[in-house]
């Protein structure tokens, strides 16, 4: 893994430092991605997905660059039917999730109307309100 050029000390071989570049920057792109989810400030929110959507640029060009230069090989293809499986699923959950979150708002919103607490009355025998 570690070797020394002639005239010109390096610290890693070129493959071994782009495999650990790549996986920094998969790193950093769920690290982004989770910052991003638990934003609740729409400015914050905003630049975190900027990161992650230039860092996974930035994570595809590097593995664009390593399979032409023959340093990552990917795995088998997978079957169109196997994606497409996958794809619907997906899709599915997420109309679920959709689905469920839209019930519990609109329940949220009928408890908070009922649970709405009345001021109490102005009376003589209550010296608070007067």
């Amino acid at each position: 893994m570690y070797y020394q050029q002639s005239g010109n000390s390096a610290f890693m071989q070129d493959e071994d430092l782009l495999y650990t570049i790549l996986a920094d920057l998969k790193r950093t792109v769920r690290e982004y991605t989770t910052a991003t989810t638990e934003s609740s400030c729409p400015a914050v929110r905003n630049l975190f997905t900027q990161l992650t959507n230039d860092t996974l640029r930035m994570q595809g060009e590097l593995y664009n660059l390593m399979k032409q230069l023959n340093m990552y090989s990917t795995s088998s293809k997978a079957l169109r039917q196997d994606l497409d499986k996958q794809v619907q699923s997906a899709r599915n959950t997420q109309q679920k999730t959709r689905q469920f979150v839209q019930q519990k708002t609109s329940n949220m919103g009928q408890y908070a109307q009922a649970a709405q607490i009345q001021p109490p009355q102005q009376n003589a025998q209550n010296p608070y309100y007067m």
